[in-house]
């Protein structure tokens, strides 16, 4: 099972975290299922930018970004390359390394 390494953010988890997810699972319901209650407005639908995270280690095992999540990202806070929806983002079998910004 992958391991998510989550850096620390002062909100919601300052001392950061080392979780582990099955495949298959999105990053946001890895976060939320190990107790770090990441925002998810929408109820991980994919129509807002509430969960936000940037895939510092790790981003290429993730499934491809499709264009309503590329749309939304545009809008998100501190965007950077490795910014993903946490509700789109799908773990594969590769460890990640994620801040929530």
């Amino acid at each position: 099972m992958p391991t998510i390494k989550v850096l620390p953010h002062a909100e919601y988890c300052p001392e950061g975290a080392q979780i582990t997810a099955p495949a298959g699972t999105s990053i946001c319901e890895a976060l939320l299922d190990n107790g770090i209650s990441i925002e998810h407005a929408c109820d991980m639908s994919c129509a807002c930018t509430t969960c936000h995270v940037i895939v510092r280690e790790g981003l290429a095992s993730l499934n491809e970004a499709e264009e309503e999540e590329e749309d939304l990202l545009d809008r998100a806070w501190g965007l950077t390359p490795q910014s993903r929806l946490s509700c789109q983002a799908i773990v594969a079998q590769k460890d990640l390394t994620v801040e929530i910004p």
